[in-house]
């Protein structure tokens, strides 16, 4: 997946690639390494997973609204022989058979849900969370040691070897930290942007300011 010039075309570069589906604003995140994009070295892989000529992937579901987003990666799975088929959904329906696990093959999900790193995990990694498809249960145990752990070092060390075993495991493809464009006019004060760290809006809208007001 071209994650960067994805990020270039649609987001002027805004985007962060953490290679997470924790942002790196939430306590207990931990920074995996950066992705790669090496599509000669994702034929080599196919051929060796016995796909010399890629393979049809089947729907590739993902709420409308980003779309284009999802088309700029079906792209980068065709130039590898991966074949895939866009079904954009209006977002409640897609939440709903996203929750409900009833989409198949292939999901472009996301979340704007706050917290830390343990409640971005309880969703998607482990056993019974609203996104999660299935989970390990190395992973699921160490979830609930973390849950009761009073220390704030061991809890974050539990918390960061699970992220570590996702991330070795591949259990999550990660596009990016999506940076929303906004912009402002010449008669704000203060606009309210990035006072509530990770927040893609103007809050709170109590200290938004006009100038001169």
């Amino acid at each position: 997946m071209d994650r960067e010039g994805i990020n270039q075309a649609l987001t002027l570069g805004r985007s962060h690639l953490t290679n997470s589906i924790i942002p790196e604003s939430f306590e207990f995140y931990w920074q995996p390494p950066l992705p790669v994009y090496d599509p000669a070295k994702a034929k080599e892989l196919l051929a060796e997973a016995g796909h010399p000529n890629g393979f049809d992937a089947g729907e590739f579901f993902c709420d409308a609204s980003y779309s284009n987003v999802a088309e700029a990666l079906l792209n980068n799975f065709a130039e590898v022989g991966i074949k895939s088929r866009l079904r954009p959904l209006e977002r409640a329906a897609f939440f709903k058979a996203y929750a409900e696990k009833s989409l198949k093959n292939i999901i472009f999900g996301g979340s704007g849900a706050f917290g830390n790193a343990a409640t971005r995990m309880e969703a998607f990694y482990v056993k019974g969370g609203a996104y999660a498809y299935g989970s390990y249960p190395d992973i699921d145990e160490l979830f609930q040691q973390q849950a009761v752990e009073l220390d704030h070092k061991k809890r974050a060390a539990i918390l960061e070897k699970m992220q570590r075993l996702v991330y070795d495991r591949s259990i999550y493809a990660p596009i990016w930290l999506l940076g929303f464009l906004n912009g402002i006019g010449p008669r704000v004060g203060e606009s309210g942007f990035e006072l509530i760290p990770g927040f893609a809006y103007t809050a709170p809208y109590e200290d938004i300011t006009l100038k001169g007001a």
